[in-house]
């Protein structure tokens, strides 16, 4: 593993959910990098909005340039979470990672290779370092959360 605790190989890396190879699946076909930053703001829009009582400090993710809460539910082994953002692309880039993340098992959360399932999107080289970070925050996030479930 790396040291962000990422696999190395990818026979070892989960494959990603269904609902997330629908959004690949979606950006083969949007070349417009502007088109493909609508995408994502749109699949935030969809999103519930947290409740306002879920936005506390145990909640608020740190190292993201712009306001973000992730709340997980571990429920049966399985992981699901909710999020917010005050920015609407983070917002967006929250629904994409519900989509790479929900509804897998704790074990399965830990084996994605989220880099390399969001490099498939060409996100990291069309975010900016600050989004990047954030990004990587998020998944932190969730990974430690799947790790102590």
């Amino acid at each position: 593993m790396s040291a962000l605790g990422q696999r190395d190989t990818e026979e070892d890396a989960q494959m990603a959910t269904e609902a997330f190879e629908e959004i690949v699946e979606d950006f083969e076909f949007i070349d417009d990098w502007e088109d493909r930053y609508r995408y994502v703001i749109d699949q935030g829009k969809a999103m519930d909005p947290l409740d306002d009582a879920l936005k506390v400090p145990a909640t608020k993710v740190d190292g993201c340039a712009s306001q973000v809460w992730l709340h997980p539910t571990i429920e049966n082994g399985v992981l699901t979470f909710d999020g917010d953002s005050d920015a609407m692309i983070v917002r967006g880039l929250i629904a994409v990672l519900r989509k790479l993340f929900n509804g897998l098992s704790l074990a399965e959360v830990l084996a994605v290779d989220a880099r390399a399932e969001l490099e498939r999107l060409g996100l990291n080289e069309h975010l900016s370092s600050q989004r990047s970070n954030g990004v990587r925050a998020m998944i932190e996030r969730v990974r430690l959360v799947a790790s102590e479930g």
